[in-house]
């Protein structure tokens, strides 16, 4: 066996996907057990979202190579597109560069493109955050990644149990919660001091930070990306009738996102007396402290059902872009109606909520380095059936316990019963 260190790639596409993955990476730089590197493309470079790919620099990664891929628009082929630009660039890559692993992260159409790329190269592929259901184009792509993928990392025992479900071996299968939980424990020490800098430096030194306020950020859902616009404004008109603050940010490249965003600089155009304050991109810790000082977050982000979890961040969750997602108890879950929105935002302003560890406590940078340094070379994957048969093995708890029993509101199906060496296999015999 060679002496060098293995070769990991991180493929990061977007400002969310840098958020999950980030405190992992630092945890393999410390370890100095493993050669990582990034490959950005996509979202990662847009000036519009963020540009994270500067922010992975300026956290001392490397960036090996940057691949322009993102096709703008509001119509799904522009999706589509991105999708079929992000296999030949990393394709291309890969194929000059050939890593030992490489790491595709959560469930956006750029993951696909990575996917398909390591898959038909033949090059080992690790995905973060499979397992998980929403409503929308999101869980065909999450699925569509995990039978792709080698080996998964994923947030709780039931996304563990689903991928077997799915006929993914139990032995590819780590339980190590939701890194983008690390930067929320991290986040809550950031001070209010440098909250306030950041937001001044983007033209919101009059946001009243210390008051009461809410935020909005709402993405179009790419199952009925033709109403964007409508469910946008039907949002800003059911908040401001709450009558505080508004900070809305910009949604993400999803299709229907530029009508989105036409809705709320037309809404602030028709409503100037509304307090409304608009921003496009803010760094991650930045935001998820930003979401705890905050009364209530609405919209339909999964930050909403994950972050907010963990910082007990009041939440009214609008529409089925999460749907089906395991659920804290800050969150209210609401349809697209302005009075049943303005009610939900008027309730959930006025609670208080505990953390909760139902994706994480925020640790699991830790867990995810230790599981990629000692990953062992991939089985030849094949299709996994439970000889128990699904409806025997649906009552088998992961660590040859009793039942899992329904999720409560407010517990964890993710570190209760995790065992203390990060990154443990899980075996249902």
């Amino acid at each position: 066996m060679s002496d060098l260190p293995k070769k990991v790639l991180v493929a990061i596409t977007a400002r969310p996907s840098y958020s999950r993955i980030r405190t992992a990476l630092q945890a393999l730089r410390d370890q100095g057990k493993v050669d990582i590197a990034c490959l950005c493309s996509g979202a990662a470079l847009s000036s519009l979202h963020g540009r994270v790919v500067e922010h992975i620099r300026a956290d001392g990664f490397a960036v090996v190579a940057e691949g322009e891929t993102l096709v703008p628009g509001n119509e799904p082929i522009r999706m589509a597109e991105t999708t079929a630009h992000t296999i030949l660039f990393t394709a291309r890559h890969l194929a000059a560069n050939p890593p030992d692993w490489v790491v595709t992260i959560a469930d956006r159409y750029e993951t696909l493109g990575t996917a398909v790329a390591a898959s038909y190269l033949g090059i080992p592929l690790i995905h973060v955050q499979g397992g998980e259901i929403t409503g929308n184009i999101d869980e065909r792509v999450r699925h569509a990644v995990t039978k792709l993928s080698d080996v998964h990392l994923v947030a709780n025992f039931h996304a563990a149990q689903r991928l077997i479900d799915m006929g993914e071996h139990p032995e590819t299968i780590y339980v190590t919660g939701c890194p983008s939980i690390d930067l929320a424990r991290t986040s809550t020490r950031i001070p209010l001091a440098d909250l306030r800098q950041a937001l001044a430096a983007q033209g919101l030194g009059d946001f009243p930070l210390d008051g009461d306020f809410v935020v909005v950020l709402q993405h179009a859902d790419t199952t009925e990306h033709a109403a964007a616009y409508r469910t946008m404004r039907t949002t800003l008109e059911a908040v401001a009738a709450v009558g505080i603050p508004v900070l809305a940010f910009h949604p993400n490249s999803d299709a229907g996102s530029a009508a989105a965003g036409r809705a709320v600089a037309e809404f602030a155009r028709d409503f100037p007396a509304v307090p409304l304050w608009r921003i496009n991109n803010l760094e991650g810790r930045l935001f998820l402290r930003l979401l705890q000082q905050s009364r209530c977050l609405i919209g339909n982000s999964s930050v909403g059902i994950r972050e907010c979890a963990y910082l007990g961040t009041p939440v009214v969750n609008l529409g089925d872009r999460q749907h089906g997602r395991e659920r804290a108890g800050n969150v209210v879950d609401c349809d697209w109606d302005r009075d049943a929105i303005t009610e939900a935002v008027r309730r959930q302003i006025r609670q208080t909520y505990g953390s909760s560890d139902l994706y994480g406590a925020g640790y699991s940078g830790d867990r995810i380095a230790e599981v990629i340094a000692r990953l062992p070379p991939p089985r030849t994957k094949r299709y996994y059936r439970d000889p128990r048969g699904n409806r025997d093995r649906r009552s088998i708890g992961p660590w040859g316990g009793s039942a899992i029993p329904p999720l409560a509101p407010g517990t964890s199906s993710c570190s209760a019963s995790l065992p203390p060496i990060a990154g443990e296999m899980i075996h249902f015999f």
